[in-house]
Protein backbone atom coordinates (compact mmCIF):
# COMPACT_ATOMS: atom_id res chain seq x y z
CA UNK A 1 0.00 0.00 0.00
CA UNK A 2 2.81 2.34 1.15
CA UNK A 3 4.41 1.85 -2.40
CA UNK A 4 1.49 2.35 -4.30
CA UNK A 5 0.61 5.62 -2.55
CA UNK A 6 4.16 6.79 -3.18
CA UNK A 7 3.77 5.91 -7.10
CA UNK A 8 0.41 7.74 -6.40
CA UNK A 9 2.02 10.78 -5.43
CA UNK A 10 4.61 10.73 -7.74
CA UNK A 11 2.51 10.45 -10.58
CA UNK A 12 0.75 13.45 -9.42
CA UNK A 13 3.48 15.70 -9.28
CA UNK A 14 4.81 14.69 -12.87
CA UNK A 15 1.37 15.50 -13.69
CA UNK A 16 1.60 19.20 -11.92
CA UNK A 17 4.74 20.06 -13.47
CA UNK A 18 3.46 19.26 -17.14
CA UNK A 19 0.92 21.77 -16.35
CA UNK A 20 2.74 24.53 -15.20
CA UNK A 21 3.00 27.29 -17.73
CA UNK A 22 5.40 27.21 -19.79
CA UNK A 23 7.38 30.25 -18.81
CA UNK A 24 7.64 29.09 -15.22
CA UNK A 25 9.82 26.16 -17.06
CA UNK A 26 11.69 28.26 -19.58
CA UNK A 27 14.94 29.06 -19.02
CA UNK A 28 15.94 33.41 -19.07
CA UNK A 29 17.26 34.80 -21.83
CA UNK A 30 20.80 35.64 -20.84
CA UNK A 31 22.49 38.99 -21.92
CA UNK A 32 26.26 40.36 -20.91
CA UNK A 33 25.70 44.09 -20.64
CA UNK A 34 29.13 46.43 -21.40
CA UNK A 35 28.64 49.42 -19.46
CA UNK A 36 31.17 52.39 -18.91
CA UNK A 37 31.96 53.80 -15.70
CA UNK A 38 33.10 57.59 -16.83
CA UNK A 39 32.07 59.83 -14.23
CA UNK A 40 32.33 60.22 -10.73
CA UNK A 41 30.06 58.92 -8.19
CA UNK A 42 28.39 55.59 -7.14
CA UNK A 43 27.03 55.07 -10.73
CA UNK A 44 27.66 50.90 -10.36
CA UNK A 45 24.86 51.34 -7.64
CA UNK A 46 22.65 53.18 -9.53
CA UNK A 47 22.90 50.84 -12.62
CA UNK A 48 22.63 47.64 -10.74
CA UNK A 49 19.31 48.96 -8.40
CA UNK A 50 17.78 49.89 -12.02
CA UNK A 51 19.06 46.24 -13.71
CA UNK A 52 17.54 44.94 -10.19
CA UNK A 53 14.16 46.24 -11.25
CA UNK A 54 14.27 45.44 -14.86
CA UNK A 55 14.69 41.90 -13.81
CA UNK A 56 11.37 42.39 -11.31
CA UNK A 57 9.61 43.62 -14.26
CA UNK A 58 10.68 40.85 -16.85
CA UNK A 59 11.57 37.38 -15.17
CA UNK A 60 12.21 35.67 -18.44
CA UNK A 61 15.49 38.05 -19.27
CA UNK A 62 18.72 37.93 -16.66
CA UNK A 63 21.17 40.68 -17.38
CA UNK A 64 24.89 40.44 -16.55
CA UNK A 65 26.56 43.93 -16.04
CA UNK A 66 29.40 43.87 -16.98
CA UNK A 67 31.52 47.45 -15.62
CA UNK A 68 33.89 47.99 -18.56
CA UNK A 69 35.91 50.54 -17.53
CA UNK A 70 35.95 54.17 -19.61
CA UNK A 71 34.02 54.78 -22.84
CA UNK A 72 38.32 54.28 -24.46
CA UNK A 73 38.61 51.04 -22.71
CA UNK A 74 34.73 49.64 -23.59
CA UNK A 75 34.83 50.01 -27.07
CA UNK A 76 37.96 48.23 -27.61
CA UNK A 77 36.73 45.54 -25.14
CA UNK A 78 33.62 45.10 -26.78
CA UNK A 79 35.44 44.85 -30.74
CA UNK A 80 38.24 43.06 -28.70
CA UNK A 81 35.45 40.73 -27.90
CA UNK A 82 33.43 41.15 -31.06
CA UNK A 83 36.68 39.78 -33.03
CA UNK A 84 37.31 36.83 -30.81
CA UNK A 85 33.58 35.85 -31.45
CA UNK A 86 31.84 36.70 -28.04
CA UNK A 87 31.06 40.38 -27.90
CA UNK A 88 28.49 41.35 -25.23
CA UNK A 89 24.66 41.14 -26.60
CA UNK A 90 23.95 44.91 -25.47
CA UNK A 91 26.55 47.72 -24.51
CA UNK A 92 26.02 51.45 -23.78
CA UNK A 93 28.95 52.81 -25.68
CA UNK A 94 29.70 56.25 -26.97
CA UNK A 95 27.02 57.78 -29.41
CA UNK A 96 29.93 58.70 -31.65
CA UNK A 97 30.91 55.20 -31.70
CA UNK A 98 28.41 54.28 -34.28
CA UNK A 99 30.05 54.70 -37.18
CA UNK A 100 32.94 52.17 -36.09
CA UNK A 101 30.64 49.91 -35.03
CA UNK A 102 29.03 49.88 -38.29
CA UNK A 103 32.09 49.73 -40.43
CA UNK A 104 32.98 46.42 -37.66
CA UNK A 105 30.11 45.32 -39.17
CA UNK A 106 29.32 44.65 -35.01
CA UNK A 107 26.04 45.77 -34.21
CA UNK A 108 22.64 45.42 -35.88
CA UNK A 109 19.80 48.44 -36.04
CA UNK A 110 16.91 49.17 -34.06
CA UNK A 111 14.30 49.91 -36.92
CA UNK A 112 13.50 46.15 -37.28
CA UNK A 113 12.13 45.30 -33.22
CA UNK A 114 9.91 48.76 -33.46
CA UNK A 115 6.30 46.69 -34.30
CA UNK A 116 3.35 47.93 -32.28
CA UNK A 117 2.15 51.24 -31.83
CA UNK A 118 3.40 51.99 -28.40
CA UNK A 119 6.69 50.70 -29.82
CA UNK A 120 6.65 53.38 -32.12
CA UNK A 121 5.39 55.74 -29.95
CA UNK A 122 8.62 54.76 -27.87
CA UNK A 123 11.50 55.14 -31.05
CA UNK A 124 9.57 58.29 -32.05
CA UNK A 125 9.85 60.10 -28.93
CA UNK A 126 13.87 61.05 -27.87
CA UNK A 127 14.62 64.63 -28.50
CA UNK A 128 15.97 65.20 -32.12
CA UNK A 129 19.56 66.37 -31.07
CA UNK A 130 20.55 63.20 -29.13
CA UNK A 131 19.78 61.23 -32.42
CA UNK A 132 21.82 62.99 -34.42
CA UNK A 133 24.57 61.01 -33.20
CA UNK A 134 22.32 57.60 -33.24
CA UNK A 135 20.73 57.81 -36.68
CA UNK A 136 22.65 57.48 -39.95
CA UNK A 137 21.84 55.58 -43.65
CA UNK A 138 18.09 56.07 -42.89
CA UNK A 139 18.03 53.70 -40.01
CA UNK A 140 18.31 54.12 -35.53
CA UNK A 141 22.26 52.54 -34.95
CA UNK A 142 21.78 53.69 -30.92
CA UNK A 143 18.97 54.62 -28.41
CA UNK A 144 19.84 57.74 -26.27
CA UNK A 145 20.70 56.63 -22.54
CA UNK A 146 23.38 58.72 -20.36
CA UNK A 147 23.60 61.87 -22.52
CA UNK A 148 24.93 65.08 -21.74
CA UNK A 149 25.93 68.54 -23.09
CA UNK A 150 28.72 71.09 -21.74
CA UNK A 151 27.15 73.71 -19.43
CA UNK A 152 28.99 76.49 -17.51
CA UNK A 153 29.20 76.60 -13.41
CA UNK A 154 30.37 79.17 -11.43
CA UNK A 155 30.81 79.79 -7.42
CA UNK A 156 28.16 82.35 -6.93
CA UNK A 157 30.14 83.18 -3.82
CA UNK A 158 33.56 84.24 -6.02
CA UNK A 159 31.32 86.29 -8.41
CA UNK A 160 30.11 88.37 -5.22
CA UNK A 161 33.36 88.85 -4.04
CA UNK A 162 34.37 90.18 -7.24
CA UNK A 163 31.79 92.44 -7.66
CA UNK A 164 29.83 90.52 -10.17
CA UNK A 165 25.94 89.45 -10.07
CA UNK A 166 25.89 85.93 -8.89
CA UNK A 167 22.66 85.18 -10.35
CA UNK A 168 24.10 86.17 -14.14
CA UNK A 169 26.50 84.14 -15.65
CA UNK A 170 28.34 85.68 -19.10
CA UNK A 171 26.68 85.48 -21.64
CA UNK A 172 29.08 85.99 -24.72
CA UNK A 173 32.40 85.58 -25.27
CA UNK A 174 33.09 89.46 -24.21
CA UNK A 175 31.30 88.57 -21.35
CA UNK A 176 32.77 85.45 -20.10
CA UNK A 177 36.32 87.36 -20.64
CA UNK A 178 35.80 90.17 -18.91
CA UNK A 179 34.11 87.99 -15.88
CA UNK A 180 37.50 85.95 -15.94
CA UNK A 181 39.05 88.98 -15.79
CA UNK A 182 37.63 90.10 -12.51
CA UNK A 183 37.57 86.56 -10.92
CA UNK A 184 41.32 86.00 -11.59
CA UNK A 185 43.01 86.66 -8.50
CA UNK A 186 47.27 86.60 -7.57
CA UNK A 187 48.91 86.88 -4.37
CA UNK A 188 51.57 89.59 -3.53
CA UNK A 189 54.56 87.30 -5.75
CA UNK A 190 52.25 87.80 -9.01
CA UNK A 191 51.50 83.74 -8.59
CA UNK A 192 47.58 83.16 -9.60
CA UNK A 193 45.90 81.33 -6.01
CA UNK A 194 42.04 81.67 -8.52
CA UNK A 195 41.64 81.05 -11.60
CA UNK A 196 38.74 82.97 -13.64
CA UNK A 197 38.12 80.38 -15.90
CA UNK A 198 38.91 76.23 -16.65
CA UNK A 199 38.13 74.04 -20.38
CA UNK A 200 39.49 71.05 -20.03
CA UNK A 201 41.95 69.84 -22.62
CA UNK A 202 43.46 67.05 -21.61
CA UNK A 203 42.37 63.24 -21.75
CA UNK A 204 40.66 62.03 -24.51
CA UNK A 205 38.15 64.72 -24.56
CA UNK A 206 39.32 68.00 -26.00
CA UNK A 207 37.52 67.71 -29.25
CA UNK A 208 33.87 67.81 -27.43
CA UNK A 209 35.07 71.00 -25.36
CA UNK A 210 36.40 72.43 -29.08
CA UNK A 211 32.78 72.33 -30.19
CA UNK A 212 31.67 73.74 -26.80
CA UNK A 213 33.13 77.30 -28.62
CA UNK A 214 32.94 76.08 -32.12
CA UNK A 215 29.07 75.75 -31.88
CA UNK A 216 28.32 79.36 -30.75
CA UNK A 217 30.50 80.20 -33.46
CA UNK A 218 28.01 78.83 -35.71
CA UNK A 219 30.25 76.07 -37.80
CA UNK A 220 30.44 72.80 -37.30
CA UNK A 221 33.39 70.09 -38.09
CA UNK A 222 31.82 67.32 -39.51
CA UNK A 223 28.80 66.25 -41.97
CA UNK A 224 26.04 64.20 -41.09
CA UNK A 225 27.65 61.20 -43.22
CA UNK A 226 30.77 61.05 -41.21
CA UNK A 227 33.21 61.39 -44.47
CA UNK A 228 33.98 64.61 -44.47
CA UNK A 229 35.43 67.72 -41.69
CA UNK A 230 35.63 71.19 -41.54
CA UNK A 231 38.45 71.70 -39.78
CA UNK A 232 40.15 74.78 -41.63
CA UNK A 233 37.10 76.26 -41.63
CA UNK A 234 37.51 80.32 -40.78
CA UNK A 235 35.45 80.36 -38.21
CA UNK A 236 37.02 76.89 -36.02
CA UNK A 237 40.34 78.90 -36.20
CA UNK A 238 38.68 81.78 -34.93
CA UNK A 239 37.31 79.30 -32.23
CA UNK A 240 40.77 78.27 -31.57
CA UNK A 241 42.68 80.68 -31.34
CA UNK A 242 39.63 82.66 -28.81
CA UNK A 243 40.44 78.89 -26.70
CA UNK A 244 44.54 79.81 -26.53
CA UNK A 245 44.40 83.89 -25.78
CA UNK A 246 42.25 82.97 -22.82
CA UNK A 247 45.61 81.52 -21.48
CA UNK A 248 48.23 83.50 -22.86
CA UNK A 249 46.65 86.31 -24.17
CA UNK A 250 44.81 87.46 -21.50
CA UNK A 251 45.63 85.23 -18.91
CA UNK A 252 42.24 84.00 -16.98
CA UNK A 253 42.69 80.61 -17.32
CA UNK A 254 45.86 77.86 -16.66
CA UNK A 255 48.57 77.72 -19.67
CA UNK A 256 48.94 73.57 -20.94
CA UNK A 257 46.79 70.88 -20.59
CA UNK A 258 43.90 71.31 -18.54
CA UNK A 259 43.03 67.43 -17.13
CA UNK A 260 39.03 66.51 -17.28
CA UNK A 261 39.10 64.82 -13.77
CA UNK A 262 40.43 67.69 -12.12
CA UNK A 263 39.01 70.38 -13.29
CA UNK A 264 35.22 69.25 -11.28
CA UNK A 265 38.17 69.07 -8.20
CA UNK A 266 39.98 72.58 -9.09
CA UNK A 267 36.18 73.82 -9.17
CA UNK A 268 35.14 72.68 -5.45
CA UNK A 269 38.18 73.56 -4.02
CA UNK A 270 37.47 76.86 -5.30
CA UNK A 271 40.93 77.03 -6.83
CA UNK A 272 38.62 78.31 -10.23
CA UNK A 273 35.35 80.18 -10.29
CA UNK A 274 34.01 78.90 -13.49
CA UNK A 275 34.31 75.24 -15.44
CA UNK A 276 32.95 74.25 -18.39
CA UNK A 277 31.91 70.22 -18.24
CA UNK A 278 29.33 67.63 -18.86
CA UNK A 279 26.23 68.20 -16.94
CA UNK A 280 26.93 64.39 -15.61
CA UNK A 281 28.75 65.96 -13.26
CA UNK A 282 25.82 68.01 -11.53
CA UNK A 283 25.11 65.33 -9.27
CA UNK A 284 28.79 65.37 -8.31
CA UNK A 285 28.87 69.33 -7.88
CA UNK A 286 25.28 69.21 -5.91
CA UNK A 287 26.68 66.59 -3.55
CA UNK A 288 30.03 67.96 -2.90
CA UNK A 289 29.78 71.86 -3.28
CA UNK A 290 30.19 74.13 0.10
CA UNK A 291 28.87 76.91 -1.86
CA UNK A 292 25.98 78.09 -3.70
CA UNK A 293 26.70 77.52 -7.47
CA UNK A 294 25.28 78.28 -10.85
CA UNK A 295 25.03 76.52 -13.87
CA UNK A 296 24.53 78.16 -17.03
CA UNK A 297 24.74 77.35 -21.30
CA UNK A 298 27.90 77.72 -23.55
CA UNK A 299 28.00 81.71 -24.00
CA UNK A 300 27.52 82.89 -27.36
CA UNK A 301 29.82 84.31 -30.31
CA UNK A 302 27.34 84.09 -33.16
CA UNK A 303 24.55 82.11 -31.67
CA UNK A 304 23.94 79.43 -28.52
CA UNK A 305 24.91 76.06 -28.31
CA UNK A 306 26.58 73.03 -27.57
CA UNK A 307 27.79 69.44 -28.95
CA UNK A 308 25.56 66.54 -27.16
CA UNK A 309 27.38 64.19 -25.44
CA UNK A 310 27.54 60.74 -24.01
CA UNK A 311 26.42 57.29 -24.49
CA UNK A 312 23.81 55.18 -26.28
CA UNK A 313 22.51 51.29 -26.21
CA UNK A 314 23.45 49.02 -28.43
CA UNK A 315 22.70 45.41 -29.99
CA UNK A 316 25.39 43.60 -31.17
CA UNK A 317 24.84 41.34 -34.57
CA UNK A 318 26.30 37.82 -33.13
CA UNK A 319 23.50 37.74 -30.29
CA UNK A 320 20.76 35.22 -31.23
CA UNK A 321 17.20 36.60 -32.18
CA UNK A 322 16.44 35.43 -28.64
CA UNK A 323 18.93 37.63 -27.25
CA UNK A 324 18.15 40.48 -29.68
CA UNK A 325 14.62 40.58 -28.58
CA UNK A 326 15.79 40.36 -24.91
CA UNK A 327 18.40 43.36 -25.87
CA UNK A 328 15.48 45.43 -27.41
CA UNK A 329 13.43 45.00 -24.23
CA UNK A 330 16.21 46.01 -22.01
CA UNK A 331 17.00 49.26 -23.38
CA UNK A 332 13.40 50.19 -23.77
CA UNK A 333 12.53 49.50 -20.38
CA UNK A 334 15.67 51.90 -19.51
CA UNK A 335 14.20 54.37 -21.25
CA UNK A 336 10.79 54.54 -20.63
CA UNK A 337 9.88 57.92 -19.16
CA UNK A 338 10.23 57.24 -15.32
CA UNK A 339 13.41 55.07 -15.65
CA UNK A 340 15.03 58.10 -17.94
CA UNK A 341 13.76 60.31 -14.95
CA UNK A 342 14.92 58.57 -12.17
CA UNK A 343 18.36 57.58 -13.78
CA UNK A 344 18.55 61.86 -14.69
CA UNK A 345 17.74 62.79 -11.29
CA UNK A 346 20.42 59.95 -9.46
CA UNK A 347 23.26 60.63 -11.80
CA UNK A 348 22.66 64.72 -13.53
CA UNK A 349 23.10 63.20 -17.03
CA UNK A 350 20.08 65.07 -19.72
CA UNK A 351 16.68 62.59 -19.53
CA UNK A 352 16.23 61.20 -22.90
CA UNK A 353 12.63 62.29 -23.91
CA UNK A 354 10.43 65.30 -23.02
CA UNK A 355 7.72 62.38 -21.60
CA UNK A 356 10.56 61.95 -19.07
CA UNK A 357 10.46 65.68 -18.40
CA UNK A 358 6.52 65.54 -17.75
CA UNK A 359 6.61 63.36 -15.17
CA UNK A 360 6.22 63.87 -11.33
CA UNK A 361 9.19 62.82 -10.28
CA UNK A 362 11.10 65.30 -12.63
CA UNK A 363 8.96 68.02 -12.16
CA UNK A 364 9.46 68.25 -8.63
CA UNK A 365 13.44 67.54 -9.10
CA UNK A 366 13.02 70.81 -11.21
CA UNK A 367 11.27 72.64 -9.02
CA UNK A 368 13.73 72.19 -6.10
CA UNK A 369 17.03 71.75 -8.43
CA UNK A 370 16.74 74.32 -11.71
CA UNK A 371 19.96 74.07 -12.83
CA UNK A 372 18.75 70.28 -13.87
CA UNK A 373 17.07 72.20 -16.60
CA UNK A 374 19.82 74.09 -18.21
CA UNK A 375 21.26 71.34 -20.27
CA UNK A 376 17.69 70.09 -21.72
CA UNK A 377 16.75 73.34 -22.50
CA UNK A 378 19.87 73.83 -24.27
CA UNK A 379 19.45 71.16 -26.35
CA UNK A 380 17.36 73.34 -28.81
CA UNK A 381 20.17 74.74 -30.10
CA UNK A 382 22.81 71.59 -29.66
CA UNK A 383 24.56 69.64 -32.11
CA UNK A 384 26.12 66.62 -32.55
CA UNK A 385 28.92 65.51 -30.90
CA UNK A 386 32.25 65.01 -33.39
CA UNK A 387 32.05 61.14 -35.27
CA UNK A 388 33.46 60.58 -38.06
CA UNK A 389 34.03 56.60 -39.95
CA UNK A 390 37.78 55.94 -38.11
CA UNK A 391 36.55 57.97 -35.46
CA UNK A 392 38.87 57.42 -32.75
CA UNK A 393 41.85 57.79 -35.57
CA UNK A 394 40.60 61.15 -36.62
CA UNK A 395 39.39 62.06 -33.20
CA UNK A 396 43.03 61.62 -31.63
CA UNK A 397 44.22 63.68 -34.76
CA UNK A 398 42.00 66.05 -34.03
CA UNK A 399 43.06 66.15 -29.73
CA UNK A 400 46.67 66.38 -30.99
CA UNK A 401 47.04 69.46 -32.76
CA UNK A 402 44.28 71.03 -30.58
CA UNK A 403 46.66 70.45 -27.70
CA UNK A 404 49.80 71.61 -29.80
CA UNK A 405 47.92 74.61 -29.75
CA UNK A 406 47.63 74.84 -25.99
CA UNK A 407 50.53 73.53 -25.25
CA UNK A 408 52.17 76.91 -27.36
CA UNK A 409 53.75 74.58 -30.02
CA UNK A 410 51.93 75.21 -32.81
CA UNK A 411 49.84 78.15 -34.00
CA UNK A 412 46.10 77.59 -34.88
CA UNK A 413 46.11 78.09 -38.45
CA UNK A 414 48.59 75.72 -39.03
CA UNK A 415 47.35 73.12 -36.51
CA UNK A 416 44.30 73.05 -37.91
CA UNK A 417 45.30 72.73 -41.61
CA UNK A 418 47.54 69.97 -40.78
CA UNK A 419 44.88 67.74 -39.16
CA UNK A 420 42.42 68.89 -42.15
CA UNK A 421 44.97 67.91 -44.68
CA UNK A 422 45.71 64.25 -42.24
CA UNK A 423 41.50 63.45 -41.88
CA UNK A 424 40.63 63.98 -45.55
CA UNK A 425 43.56 61.28 -46.37
CA UNK A 426 42.32 58.77 -43.46
CA UNK A 427 38.13 59.52 -45.11
CA UNK A 428 39.10 59.38 -48.61
CA UNK A 429 37.63 55.77 -48.73
CA UNK A 430 34.70 56.40 -47.01
CA UNK A 431 33.76 59.43 -49.45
Amino acid sequence: MRRTLLKTIALGLSGALISLPALAQKTPVELEFYYPVAVGGPITKIVDDLVDRFHRANPDIRVKSVYSGSYQDSIAKALTAQKGGTPPQVAVLLSTDMFTLIDEDAIVPFDSFVKTDEDKAWFQGFYPAFMANSRTGGQTWGIPFQRSTIVMYYNKGLFKTAGLDPERAPGTWDELLDYAGKLTKKDAGGRVTQWGLQIPSGGAFPYWLFQALTTPNDTLLMNEAGNEVYFDKPAVIEALQYWKDLAYKHEVMPKGTIEWGTTPKDFLEGKTAIMWTTTGNLSNVLNNAVFDFGVAPMPKARRGGSPTGGGNFYIFKNATPEQQQAAYTFAKWMTQPENAASWGIATGYVAVSPAAWETPAMKAYVEKVPAAAVARDQLAVSVAEFSTHENQRVTKLLNDNLQAVLTGTKEAEQAMRDAQREADRILRPYK
